[in-house]
């Protein structure tokens, strides 16, 4: 499967460059990423992981010829990504007009394909890096959650920008207009299990299966909160990530995000703290995804200040 990747950048205050992943599956109908999940969709899986294309190669460090490319795209283009969804489906628009001078503003478009299951983040994986100097990518994790998960899509509306949300299953069913909500301003939304289990940890570390039901009952509960396609993205909780649970997401062609830099956000109580660990570690890395939580209200305060 290839997902169309759409990324803003814009300098910062302080010299960074800031950009979201906005995703849009090249089909003539949305495809489920996951069979039926008991008591959470009963969504059906109608493509085979078999027969998909060999896995991602990003980065201007990768010598061979691979499924990646970056095209510039116009801050107010919005027929790149409409093209790119499904007729009958709601095509939500990133590249709206901007009527924030100051903003964070639409640098390239990057095609990427998700087929075995690629992993991302310098955290735990150095083989792939499509990020050039400067350049952020904005992921938020543990929501959809009532009045935090707002404040942040503000913040990133207001300043013109994307980011990718990798939503909690049981969460996105509890609220699922947040994520409907996400969808249609243009972010991008993968999945983070169905309860925020630790799948290094037992039961799940010995029972396969469990593990599995975990992953397929997060990734159907949010598409099916979302109403539409979403992103073929998933994260580990705790950045926990077994190699059976990664093997098994590479069958299903879902590509896994760890970070290249943690907030620790969720450790915060005030919004000025949140601003100084993204922005100093920011500084020192030069670039990263940069890993956040739209369920913690610090978090949602520090966003507009984040990204003046």
């Amino acid at each position: 499967m290839r997902i169309v990747v759409v990324v803003f950048a814009a300098l910062m205050t302080l010299g960074i460059v800031a950009f979201g992943l906005v995703v849009a599956q090249k089909a003539s109908d949305p495809v489920p990423l996951t069979a039926a999940a008991a008591g959470v969709s009963s969504l059906q899986n109608t493509e085979s992981a078999k027969n998909d294309k060999a896995p991602l190669h990003l980065g201007e460090a990768v010598k061979a010829a691979a499924p990646f490319t970056s095209t510039p795209v116009a801050q107010n283009d919005t027929t790149a990504v409409a093209a790119a969804f499904p007729a009958h489906a709601p095509a939500p628009t990133p590249f709206a007009a901007c009527n924030n001078p100051d903003a964070l503003g639409l640098s390239r478009v990057i095609e990427i394909d998700t087929a075995g299951g690629p992993a991302f983040g310098t955290e735990h994986f150095k083989q792939y890096d499509f990020l050039r100097d400067k350049e952020v990518a904005l992921t938020f994790d543990d929501g959809p959650w009532p009045g935090n998960t707002p404040m942040v899509l503000k913040a990133l509306q207001d300043n013109c920008t994307k980011a990718t949300f990798f939503e909690i299953g049981e969460h996105a069913t509890w609220r699922p207009e947040l994520a409907k909500q996400l969808a249609a301003a243009g972010m991008t939304i993968g999945s983070h299990t169905w309860s925020h289990k630790d799948l290094a940890k037992n039961p799940y570390a010995k029972d396969a299966e469990q593990a599995k039901q975990e992953i397929e009952m997060g990734v159907s509960a949010v598409h099916m909160a979302v109403g539409g396609p979403t992103a073929p993205f998933f994260r580990f909780p705790d950045l926990q990530q077994p190699r059976d649970a990664m093997a098994y997401l590479g069958t299903r062609n879902i590509a896994i995000f760890s970070t290249d830099i943690d907030t620790f956000d969720f450790k915060l109580r005030r919004p000025e703290d949140v601003v100084k660990s993204a922005m100093t570690k920011l500084a020192k890395n030069g670039k990263g995804i940069l890993l956040m939580h739209d369920s913690q209200h610090a978090t949602a305060e520090a966003m507009p200040e984040l990204l003046r």
